[in-house]
């Protein structure tokens, strides 16, 4: 095989209280419909790996680790406000539950996994649906996330003999934790498009976080207004990633796969469908396969629809990343279907809308390209209200980031 699938049953222990809208259920019923429709055939999946604290260390600081630990075995000696004060353990969106250190520290040895694989020439591509925790930060859970293993995968790449690593996030959430790592280093270049931070959770990823010091250009962010659908968002993706990931020419893609990006995701304001997920996934391969020589680590992250909408999503991720693409039109067996409507009855009902029986929702990924700042009228079906909204999202963004590569900004041809 050419890629990994990186997987455990283990990663279905990083799971919060019952109302957490992260659910772990998520990622069993993606391996289930994957293995429905074939993607899976003949593919043996790879564990992860059995890291120890010290894998953490390169980016999490000891005191951290150490609380995280304690708390999820029950002995800690910092009261419950202060945990939360100092390290952000506790608080409505990363409760405390038995074994969260173990449970975390697995999901960073599933993405570090993959990092090696790829690194090692053995495949050229390797996915981890359960990686992705890419809001942690240095001494602070956030954002449903302990341990950054994105962040932890970048660092062993470093060490081990690449300079030029490039990040792009589709999640709906801007990928803090990873930019914040790597703000100053000029090896690594983070991509993020996300729902304007003016509107949604952690409120970071404004078009000028561009990089601190000599890593100037090497941040790069695109925020999108609530209700942008597949059209608008492919035009903003097409019109900003392919360019800096051409200007950069990184050694190796890695790739935040959040779902929740999608218009019926229960925490996020944005319209795709999972017919515009699928194109951004085949269009960051077919950047993997330009600019890397086909490396291409792929992640999970985000994504609250965790039966109607995850699990077809990461489907596509997963056959993509293995050339077994599957078309948007393919019905979904009954037998799936029945399973995960029972699943549904056990998840809580802000999360638990009903799967649905198609690998995709109809969506139209028609975009028009972004041709400059040119005032162009919008295509059937898009308001020029939206239109306008999105192209001014991308002049901010090639305006705050492209001279710095020696780019146009206003040059479609850039």
């Amino acid at each position: 095989m050419s890629a990994a699938v990186i997987w455990s049953e283990d990663f279905l222990s990083y799971r919060w209280a019952h109302t957490h809208p992260m659910n772990p259920v998520r990622l069993a019923l993606t391996m289930t419909l994957a293995r429905s429709l074939g993607v899976l055939d003949g593919v043996d999946v790879a564990e992860p790996l059995n890291v120890d604290d010290d894998a953490l260390i390169p980016v999490h600081s000891r005191e951290y680790i150490d609380a995280v630990r304690a708390v999820g075995s029950g002995t800690a000696s910092l009261s419950g406000p202060l945990l939360e004060r100092l390290f952000g353990l506790g608080d409505a969106d990363n409760p405390v539950f038995e074994g969260m250190h173990e449970a975390a520290r697995l999901l960073v040895g599933g993405t570090l996994a993959a990092a090696q694989a790829v690194a090692s020439g053995s495949v050229r591509r390797a996915v981890n649906i359960g990686g992705g925790m890419h809001h942690a930060m240095k001494s602070r859970a956030a954002g449903f996330c302990i341990y950054n293993d994105c962040s932890v995968a970048i660092r062993w790449l470093l060490a081990n003999g690449y300079d030029r690593i490039a990040y792009v996030d589709i999640d709906a959430h801007h990928g803090d934790g990873v930019q914040a790592e790597f703000v100053a280093d000029p090896r690594v270049m983070t991509i993020s498009l996300h729902q304007h931070p003016a509107t949604l959770w952690p409120g970071t990823g404004w078009p000028t976080e561009v990089g601190d010091d000599t890593a100037h250009g090497t941040a790069v962010n695109l925020p999108f207004m609530p209700d942008t659908p597949d059209r608008l968002w492919l035009r903003g993706f097409h019109a900003v990633v392919p360019s800096m990931i051409g200007a950069f020419a990184p050694q190796i893609l890695i790739s935040q796969c959040g779902a929740d990006s999608h218009r019926a995701d229960p925490l996020t304001d944005l319209a795709l469908t999972v017919d515009g997920q699928r194109a951004a996934m085949m269009a960051m391969r077919e950047l993997a396969d330009r600019y890397c020589e086909g490396r291409w680590i792929a992640v999970g992250g985000g994504g609250y629809g965790v039966v109607d909408v995850v699990p077809r999503s990461w489907a596509h991720l997963l056959a993509i990343v293995l050339d077994r693409d599957v078309p948007v039109d393919t019905t979904i067996d009954d037998s799936w279907c029945a399973t995960a409507g029972e699943v549904a009855a056990t998840v809580y009902s802000e999360y638990s809308a009903p799967p649905v029986g198609t690998m995709g929702d109809d969506g139209d990924i028609d975009f028009v390209a972004w041709d400059g700042d040119t005032g162009q009228d919008p295509p059937p079906g898009i308001a020029e209200s939206a239109l306008r909204q999105t192209d001014r999202a991308i002049m901010a963004t090639r305006t705050a980031v492209f001279p710095l590569h020696g780019l146009d900004p206003e040059d479609p041809r850039d």
